[in-house]
């Protein structure tokens, strides 16, 4: 009898293990659906893209790819959104972490009212402040500039990362940065030797994370920048005209617009999912 049981008990958790399996494959699929069909569609000749069923069998093409190469100059744009996507991250790093590490440590009355309202700032809708943005720009001469483009991304992201940072370095005790001081440890020390190498995993998915929404910010490229520092989500965006949507050219220029990003996450998620997961089991 108990013998059955056991062997009962086993299989409903193969059972369980197979089903959260499946459901999660499934999952998986419907979100990579949308991604695959792009990257099908960019293969196809505009006539294949628009036919009614779609066409899961057909005579692949590179004339798309052609076409955009030889009308838009796409290093150009990926340069830029490189420079923008770096520099951003970099310069709200050099912010978030002096700022987290003043709120976790020392703490006040006012730092939960202080994160709650940097936090809030994101519930700001981008286009109730598009204007004031727009004409400081104008008059500072920052229009189509990467520094401004640099300047908004690192704004419009930084509550994130101050508020990812302070929830990893919370988890960090504070016994270890007061030994650390007892055995006179700077702050620079104590921040760069002790509390950099303990959070490093939660601060590299904080980066991770600020590079993919600075990659794939298209509001404040669309507006702020024309040419000279447009970045790959302005590429996509050209792409569209009053003659119509033309799909097979539009995937393949969003196919290598997400390609760079989907390659750097492909190869950082290890690290991304051990940093999301940082001081979530003690």
């Amino acid at each position: 009898m108990l013998n059955f049981n056991m062997l009962s008990l086993k299989q409903r958790r193969r059972l369980n293990t197979v089903l959260l399996g499946t459901l999660a494959w499934g999952v998986a699929l419907v979100i990579f659906f949308p991604i695959f069909w792009m990257i099908l569609t960019s293969f196809k000749t505009e006539i294949d893209a628009f036919a009614t069923p779609p066409q899961l069998f057909f005579t692949p093409t590179l004339e798309n790819y052609t076409q955009i190469n030889e009308r838009s100059d796409y290093f150009h744009f990926a340069w830029n959104s490189v420079v923008v996507s770096f520099g951003s991250t970099i310069i709200g790093m050099m912010i978030a972490v002096p700022a987290a590490y003043s709120m976790a440590f020392f703490e006040t009355k006012r730092t939960k009212t202080t994160l709650l309202w940097m936090l809030s700032t994101k519930m700001l809708p981008p286009v109730g402040v598009l204007v004031p943005i727009y004409l400081l720009f104008k008059d500072m001469g920052m229009l189509d500039t990467r520094l401004g483009l640099v300047i908004i991304y690192t704004l419009i992201n930084l509550p994130i990362m101050v508020w990812m940072a302070y929830t990893y370095f919370k988890e960090i005790p504070k016994e270890v940065l007061e030994a650390a001081r007892m055995d006179g440890a700077s702050l620079l020390q104590e921040i760069w030797r002790v509390l950099l190498p303990m959070s490093k995993g939660g601060l590299a998915s904080t980066v991770l994370l600020s590079l993919i929404l600075c990659w794939n910010e298209a509001f404040w490229s669309l507006n702020l920048t024309a040419s000279k520092a447009a970045p790959l989500t302005a590429l996509i965006a050209s792409y569209s005209s009053p003659e119509g949507l033309f799909w097979a050219k539009l995937s393949a220029v969003s196919t290598l617009a997400c390609a760079p990003i989907l390659i750097f996450g492909w190869f950082s998620q290890k690290q991304l999912v051990r940093g999301l997961s940082f001081g979530a089991v003690k």
